[in-house]
């Protein structure tokens, strides 16, 4: 079976962590854990975000020289590097020597015209109290909104069109490795403007951040993967989130789900994804706790989409 997992934040970060390479590595050491049992047993293809991350390049480039900020789409590659470098390093630690790793920087093509960058929507870097965000923004030209209770800066999310790589991906799957790939939903790039009128190919990177869920549900289509999971801080997609009357959904298909609302900034974007995925594949994808991965893989645990279920089941 051909599975594409998306990890999301917590294998690399919790809130309120420090962002350091230390609690970096902890994290990546307990995703790896999670992650070795599906390695073993099938083809796998992970994805990871890059939030925090690309933030605090940022932040330390714009200490460096506040004058010559590095591009995100720079910044997006070198997470995409480093971060890529560490589940693969933490993951030959759990595996056979003999199993063949992979980390690929994967190039994202987005449309210029996408209307995300008139509305920056993706929270990027650390959170901050409003007058932190307050100064910075106006010390840096940065946009920010609320997070919870705090502030963090906010980019352009454009959706994806292709990934660039996916002709080598698919060569090092079939050749038997585990391959790391399109971290931080990929780096953002955009053929020149103007360049189809002059019969130009030149591609140029763009300064956003493509949505880890988005951009992996895209990859996992273009794999034909039986199974698309996306590994999260919680077992689950729930109704009533933070009430007594809070219950997780088990299985739903894709019309059930899309019935109801979740949060834009946090579940939206994966019950979307989950749904895209399972209405163009006919294929499963599922939502769930980094620690239940093979049980998610057994169908006994997180929240399942597939249009093999009918409506919508659920567990307290």
């Amino acid at each position: 079976m051909r599975i594409v997992v998306a990890l999301g934040g917590n294998a690399l970060l919790r809130r309120g962590e420090p962002l350091t390479a230390e609690a970096q590595r902890a994290n990546v050491r307990i995703a790896a854990a999670a992650l070795a049992p599906l390695a073993r047993e099938d083809e796998l293809v992970i994805s990871h975000g890059n939030g925090p991350q690309v933030g605090l390049l940022a932040l330390q480039g714009a200490a460096y020289d506040p004058a010559a900020v590095f591009p995100l789409d720079v910044l997006g590659a070198e997470t995409e590097g480093m971060i890529g470098y560490m589940i693969e390093q933490e993951l030959a630690n759990a595996l056979a020597p003999e199993v063949p790793l992979a980390t690929l920087l994967t190039m994202v093509e987005v449309d210029p015209e996408d209307p995300a960058f008139g509305q920056p929507t993706k929270f990027v870097g650390p959170v901050y109290e409003k007058r932190e965000a307050d100064r910075i923004a106006a010390q840096k030209g940065w946009q920010f909104a609320k997070d919870g209770e705090r502030w963090r800066r906010v980019v352009p999310s454009p959706m994806p069109k292709r990934i660039l790589e996916i002709r080598p991906i698919r060569w090092l799957i079939e050749r038997g490795a585990v391959v790391i790939c399109a971290g931080g939903g990929g780096i953002p790039t955009a053929y020149r403007p103007g360049a189809a009128a002059a019969n130009e190919r030149t591609l140029v990177g763009v300064e956003a951040v493509v949505d880890k869920d988005a951009c992996s549900e895209l990859l996992a289509r273009e794999l034909d993967a039986d199974l698309f999971i996306m590994a999260t801080d919680v077992d689950g997609v729930y109704d009533e989130w933070g009430t007594p009357a809070a219950r997780r959904i088990h299985r739903a298909s894709s019309d059930a789900l899309a019935a109801y609302r979740f949060p834009p900034g946090s579940m939206g974007p994966k019950v979307d994804a989950a749904c895209r995925f399972a209405r163009a594949t006919g294929r499963s994808a599922a939502i769930g706790a980094l620690g239940d991965l093979s049980a998610i893989v057994r169908e006994e645990k997180g929240t399942l989409v597939s249009e093999r279920f009918e409506g919508i089941s659920w567990q307290r």
